[in-house]
């Protein structure tokens, strides 16, 4: 029999690769720990599911106790775990000392919030990043009884998707940010203009180039100043500033990390023997990538290393899809600076190619009808980790 495997996380990453891990050994014994509900569902429906009006018990596929049942695994939630022990092969869980053989890292990335956020308004103010993230938002909702004045901080990808999703299932929505316009990291300015263009005609309000400098009660509802002097009042906040790796338990235990996530080879083996890490927590050779392909082509490529066929995990050239139906944005962003972008296209259906100094096409971004130029540019661009 083989070595029993545990895996520290339930998200993708952490089911995706004991799914994968099923279809070649049905019988290895396998614990999954989980800090919340241990529901199998798909992420990225957590930003399509306000319009749809989904409660949260639609966006989950199985619970933990199904999922344990149909793969075989003992399914361990609402656990954390406090220290690894590479030496000794064991994690801390409270009071209990837990044994391993192998041990895969899937802890994903945790929401960063750049500012203070008072006591008084802490339970309207909030953050997605999973299914229980979703049922609390959803519920706060629910309690409300009517369409909400939602105020996003962040005009990222999570931040638009969420913009989107949540004006098309009829609530209020006003967007702040330091940047000057939508998808910054994703889509050079004119793109994200076009973008931002569509939000404001949706009847969205953004407040681009500003910051945040105070949150605070304001009676029922949260009130925010910004550093112009505007001062916006919401029923709920929603923060999305950015994922950050959650490397904390791989740091104290000793294992090589950086901001980027916890370091692994191509194999996905970390600097401690017999620890592997995959998805958002993991960076492959200096490439963190936190999209489902590479997630996907990880948990793949892992499940057979872990079955005796050691497997380097490559990731392809892989567009971002980006969920704003109101205006389809698509990007292939460079991993370095291109020499130029150049601009194609017209009104909102806009074509950007990232070029490097040779005119080597190294990324791309399109928006509106230009997305179905997407598979045509994927062929011509570098794989992310080839």
């Amino acid at each position: 029999m083989s070595a029993p495997l545990t895996i520290i996380g339930s998200g993708m990453a952490g089911l995706g690769l004991l799914r994968k891990l099923r279809a070649l050994d049905p019988a290895r014994p396998v614990t999954l720990i989980t800090g919340d509900s241990g529901d199998d569902y798909s992420k990225p429906l957590l930003t399509t599911g306000f319009a749809k009006r989904l409660p949260p018990r639609r966006l989950a596929a199985r619970s933990a106790l199904e999922v344990a049942d149909d793969l075989g695994a003992v399914v361990r939630t609402h656990t954390r775990v406090e220290a690894i022990d590479p030496v000794g092969r064991t994690l801390t869980l409270g009071t209990e000392t837990l044994p391993w053989s192998e041990l895969v890292l899937a802890t994903g990335a945790a929401p960063v919030r750049p500012f203070r956020v008072p006591d008084a308004v802490a339970d309207r103010v909030f953050s997605i990043n999973d299914l229980d993230d979703y049922r609390a938002f959803h519920a706060a909702l629910e309690t409300l009884g009517r369409p909400a004045r939602v105020v996003i901080i962040g005009i990222g990808l999570v931040g638009c998707e969420f913009a989107n999703d949540l004006a098309a299932g009829g609530h209020a929505v006003e967007l702040v940010a330091p940047e000057s316009t939508p998808l910054p990291r994703l889509v050079p300015e004119p793109l994200g203009r076009a973008l931002g263009e569509t939000f404001r005609e949706a009847g969205m309000v953004l407040h681009t180039g500003r910051q945040l400098l105070d949150l605070r009660a304001d009676g029922a509802s949260v009130g925010l100043e910004l550093d112009d002097g505007t001062s916006l009042s919401a029923d709920l906040v929603l923060v999305a500033t950015g994922l950050r790796p959650r490397t904390t338990l791989a740091d104290s235990a000793g294992i090589a990390v950086s901001e980027a996530g916890i370091h692994t080879d191509r194999y996905l083996a970390t600097s401690a023997p017999g620890i592997h890490a995959l998805g958002d927590a993991a960076c492959v050779e200096g490439v963190n990538a936190m999209y489902v392909q590479p997630l996907l082509a990880s948990a793949k490529a892992l499940a057979r290393t872990l079955t005796g066929t050691p497997t380097a995990v490559t990731y392809g050239p892989w567009p971002v899809l980006v969920k704003t139906p109101l205006l389809p944005v698509v990007a292939l962003p460079p991993v370095h600076p291109p020499a130029r972008w150049r601009l194609e296209g017209e009104g909102s259906d806009l074509t950007a190619l990232a070029e490097a100094a040779d005119g080597r096409l190294i990324g791309f971004a399109l928006t509106g009808h230009c997305v179905r130029r997407k598979v045509e540019l994927a062929r011509a661009a570098p794989p992310l980790l080839g």
